[in-house]
């Protein structure tokens, strides 16, 4: 029985966004301590604002200020915040309806327990120090024990100095990946410079990396084969755009191999050669490095290129 592996990974990334009128509006106008919402053709106020009417599909723009207090519709409590969540302690996520709107904005509540914490319960906005124009300047919520504010929302024209175009958004998610069973023993086999994929008792196509199952009939896959090492280029694509963290000056190839005995191609870097001298058919071997389980790159074994019919249904 192969080890069972596991790794904790990430997957991030910066979304960049340039915002219309409404949300350049609502976002500087968190700056300047100013909640704005949107008013819908019928006369509902949405809070955040939306560009177009949910109902009608209607591109709206009448803005309106609403209170930075408000009611708690319902809540959840969090008992261990993750990084860069908005609070270091454990709060609640709470959907607040703040006076004047007619629908409710997620945010997160700062409160000694879920004790503290109900449906109907009455809030107010504490403001981040220091304010940029983002969801975040609004620092969190806090109990309030005011009444709510009655009155409509008052109009407002969107106009601020200095008015916030566009926003950078970290996405990140953090999860622990477990292989299975059919990704261990590849990875198993590569830390031992050995490449395997798994056979498919119904097609009999050898895939690699083995993921278990056949892709294309759809039943499990238990024989294991060894395949390569060396392989061929199917098709590839040169990288000018340096990955942040990475070591590896721009630009690069990586390519599509189609390892001998692989009915399946896998990608990987291919290096020493000139990136402009990288080929379809180019024959290629893996390089491992010091102790890695798995090969750093691919280079050519100077044979002769694949005729182009030996890799066609590879691409």
């Amino acid at each position: 029985m192969p080890e069972i592996l596991t790794a904790p990974l990430t997957v991030s990334f910066p979304f960049t966004r340039s915002l219309g009128p409404v949300q350049s509006a609502f976002l500087t106008g968190l700056r300047e301590r100013t909640v704005l919402g949107v008013r819908t053709t019928d006369g509902r106020v949405l809070v955040p604002p939306v560009e177009y009417d949910p109902v009608t599909a209607e591109e709206i723009r009448d803005l309106a200020e609403v209170a930075p207090t408000g009611t708690v519709t319902t809540w959840a409590w969090n008992p261990a915040p993750r990084d860069n969540q908005p609070l270091r302690t454990p709060f609640a996520w709470v959907l607040v309806r703040l006076d004047g709107a007619d629908t409710a904005l997620l945010h997160v509540l700062d409160a000694p327990g879920p004790h503290a914490v109900r449906t109907g319960m009455r809030v107010r906005i504490r403001w981040a120090p220091e304010r940029t124009g983002a969801i975040t300047d609004i620092g969190c919520f806090e109990p309030y024990e005011g009444e709510e504010r009655g009155g409509p929302a008052a109009p407002h024209d969107g106009v601020f100095d200095a008015p916030v175009t566009g926003i950078v958004t970290p996405a990140r998610l953090n999860y622990t990946y477990t292989p299975g069973r059919a990704m261990s023993r590849h990875l198993a086999a590569l830390a031992e410079h050995r490449i395997t994929g798994e056979r498919c008792p119904s097609c009999r196509k050898v895939h690699v990396p083995p993921r278990g199952v056949c892709p294309t009939c759809g039943v499990p896959t238990t024989e294991q084969t060894e395949v390569g090492p060396h392989g061929t280029v199917t098709t590839f694509c040169v990288v000018n755009i340096k990955a942040k963290g990475a070591d590896i000056d721009v630009p690069y190839v990586y390519a599509h191999i189609a390892l001998d005995g692989a009915d399946l191609a896998l990608h990987a870097r291919i290096g020493g050669i000139p990136y402009d001298e990288v080929r379809m058919g180019m024959r290629v071997a893996p390089v491992w490095t010091g102790d890695a389980r798995h090969p750093d790159h691919f280079r050519p074994t100077g044979e002769p290129d694949a005729a182009y019919d030996t890799y066609k249904e590879l691409l």
